[in-house]
Order: structure tokens, then sequence, then C-alpha cells
């Protein structure tokens, strides 16, 4: 059974924007099937400024927070080491941070799944250096 299901800003974007078509029908049946996702905040950082840039209200991925759908509970502060040796290895691709906070959060919670729309990077990431991240995207 999982322990935990991680938003990454992909899905955070694609429920709040509909035009995002099948992503967001995707997105929507996440959202709709779990009481709340878990997330850290430099997803919502980029989830918000996405918004910003699609035109739309960054404050709609901050109220994901405050309705409790998404529960932030990672700090940078105390994995910050972990973080800087997962961005280093994968440097080629270049990881963001956001990305390597929610492969750190799987390494913390291994019974973890990450919902993103970003398949390419999410293939070939690995926690605890070899294990397979886990992950779901949206059907092709």
């Amino acid at each position: 059974m999982l322990e935990r299901k991680i938003a990454d800003a992909g899905l955070i974007i694609a429920f709040l924007d509909e035009s995002e078509g099948e992503n967001h029908d995707w997105a929507a049946e996440i959202f709709s099937q779990n009481e709340h996702l878990h997330t850290c905040e430099a997803v919502l950082a980029e989830a918000c400024a996405r918004l910003v840039y699609g035109g739309m209200d960054p404050a709609r991925g901050l109220r994901l927070v405050t309705d409790g759908t998404l529960k932030v509970d990672f700090s940078v502060s105390t994995a910050a080491a972990r973080l800087v040796r997962l961005m280093d290895k994968y440097a080629d691709r270049p990881m963001d941070l956001a990305d390597a906070c929610l492969v750190v959060m799987t390494e913390d919670h291994p019974r973890s799944l990450i919902y993103t729309l970003d398949e390419s990077d999410f293939s070939v990431y690995r926690r605890n250096g070899r294990e397979v991240v886990p992950f779901e995207s949206p059907p092709d």
C-alpha cells in the first residue's frame, strides 16, 4: 500500500488549467481520488510561476494548500546535502530543485508515488543510488 502520493508542478498546473485538455482530465481524476497529495515548496513555487506565465492567478496554487488538498511537508534545509548530490549527479539533464526534492521525498517515504507530466526525466532519475523512482504520468 502506498504511504504517500506526491504532486509535481505539472500535475498541479494541469489540474488548475482546463486548457490542458487530456492532461487536465487526468489531473482532475488524480485529485478527485485523493483526500490530499504531498508536495514541497519548490514545486509550489514552480507551479505558481507557471500560472503567472500562463496569465492565471498564482494564488490558485497556494489555495490548494490552504484548503488541505496539498500538504507541504518537506524541508530543503534538512535535505540540502542530498539535494546537491542529486543535482550534481543529473547535471547533464539538468535536474531542477523541485525534481530533486521529489526524489528525496520518495527516499524518505519509500512507499510513495509521484504524479508528474515529466516522464522523460523521472524515468531516468534514481533514488538511493540505483532504485527506480516510482511515478505515474498520463496515459499516452
